[in-house]
């Protein structure tokens, strides 16, 4: 049997007040981001940014409440992405990213059965910290919401991984010549 024969969905619609797990698609996530440095007795001054979101943060913990803060990062459409760097726009620079090759990138698929008209880039360069009942509450407000399922959703959470376990060696071995 051909791989084509079998449907591997990448997302599946949930209701929002089911529980918070890796892979839960956030839209419009507010985000607070410092604009200064703070100092002793020096009142903190912020934006409040809005991205669409994955949770990176590991289901169990989630759900067993073992974290006050859950780590999500900012995803964008390939359009947007090619909008604002060009070369993302070439077919090389799309495989490159299809392949994993590109550092701090993760390509997920789109799926125009559940409104994802684009590939979506997964950016784990901008990684944001956001109180669980702070997500909870913006999820459950929500009548539903999209979850990237198994094996899709272990394989961005190897490719975070990978890029957070990088080692950059002072010293390199030389190239063979």
């Amino acid at each position: 049997m051909s791989p084509e024969a079998f449907s591997y969905p990448w997302y599946t619609k949930i209701p929002g007040t089911n529980n918070l797990e890796q892979g839960d698609i956030v839209f419009k996530c507010q985000i607070v981001e410092p604009t200064v440095k703070a100092e002793e007795d020096q009142l903190l001054d912020a934006d409040v940014a809005e991205y669409n979101v994955i949770i990176m943060s590991q289901s169990c913990d989630i759900q067993e409440d073992k974290i006050k803060l859950v780590l999500v990062c900012p995803f964008f459409s390939l359009t947007d992405i090619g909008s604002h760097y060009p070369d993302y726009k070439s077919p090389s620079m799309k495989n490159k990213l299809r392949q994993g090759a590109v550092v701090g990138f993760h390509l997920l698929n789109k799926d125009e059965d559940n409104s994802i008209a684009d590939y979506l880039v997964v950016d784990f360069k901008s990684v944001y910290a956001v109180p669980l009942k702070f997500l909870r509450n913006i999820a459950s407000s929500r009548d539903e919401r999209l979850r990237l399922l198994p094996p899709y959703r272990e394989h961005l959470s190897q490719a975070f991984a990978r890029f957070f376990m990088r080692v950059g060696l002072p010293v390199d071995i030389p190239k063979f010549t």
